[in-house]
């Protein structure tokens, strides 16, 4: 079994969130081993841990204008390929360490995303360009990419777009979210077959042509405050529809993230804010 960071001793960490979406951050620059999942997951642990909905690993930078690369690992111990609220803590974190300034390059699982700090204290993290192919997602038994797509789920039809930002999203667009059925619909999204890396499901309601309300089930973690990436996925899938403009508003359980989308073969923008909760040592 890989080991893992302070198994020995005690660890020293961050708690951040970002409208809400909670973290614990792990500085392991010095090439210390990212944890495994049993370790991970009891850190993650709200009652025998820290507790988090997720856990980012700060590592040394894998391309070459990057100042640091982050990864995600959920709190069942398995990893994540993005999290846009986790990629704004983790700029926050660098700036505050000293080793990034106000505009700057970090390395995801993904891919490479500019960060800028912006006058209020938030972040705007690129978060690449969303893809639709099914294929890419991945979702299983499309030949093509579709505005709208239909899956049995125990005697109904649920109505969904589907993008990947990184990680598989479904997003659902109902009319009133606080009603939206996501304890429900959220596992049966996740277990069907034709997401067979699971996803995340969203439950997004248009409020106006400039903002929407959200509420996702992440995979891994279950119905989080916020999901950067969902929100994103929300946006683009709800745009691509002609529902809302190229600059919106998301309200979430735990806050309030923009995204932009200039056009389709354009980055997506995530801003909002990356929030140090405290500092401490787990003794595991």
């Amino acid at each position: 079994m890989t080991s893992s960071p302070g198994a020995d001793a005690r660890l020293r960490f961050s708690k951040m969130h970002g409208a809400g979406n909670d973290f614990v951050v792990l500085d392991l620059r010095d090439c210390t081993p990212p944890p495994d999942p049993q370790f991970a997951s009891r850190l993650a642990d709200r009652h025998f841990g820290v507790g988090c909905d997720q856990i980012l690993t700060i590592e040394p930078p894998r391309s070459e204008q990057a100042v640091a690369s982050y990864r995600i690992w959920n709190a069942d111990g398995s990893d994540a390929g993005q999290c846009g609220n986790g990629a704004r803590c983790v700029a926050a974190w660098l700036v505050r360490d000293g080793a990034a300034a106000a505009h700057f390059l970090i390395d995801s699982p993904v891919g490479v995303h500019a960060v800028e700090q912006l006058a209020d204290g938030d972040f705007a993290v690129a978060m690449g360009v969303p893809r639709f192919e099914p294929a890419q997602i991945p979702l299983a038994g499309f030949a093509h990419a579709r505005e709208e797509y239909f899956l049995p789920l125990q005697g109904e039809s649920v109505r969904f777009g589907a993008v990947s930002m990184g990680n598989p999203h479904a997003v659902i667009e109902v009319g009133l979210v606080d009603a939206a059925p996501v304890e429900r619909v959220g596992p049966l999204m996740q277990q069907n077959p034709s997401f067979p890396q699971s996803a995340n499901v969203g439950f997004a309601q248009v409020v106006d042509h400039g903002h929407i309300r959200l509420r996702v089930y992440e995979r891994g973690v279950g119905e989080t405050l916020a999901c950067g990436s969902g929100a994103c996925a929300a946006a683009v899938v709800l745009m691509q529809r002609g529902r809302i403009g190229r600059d919106v508003r998301i309200g979430l359980p735990g806050g309030e993230l923009r995204v932009r989308w200039p056009a389709d073969d354009a980055e997506v923008t995530l801003s909002g804010p990356a929030t140090f909760v405290f500092e401490g040592e787990w003794n595991p």
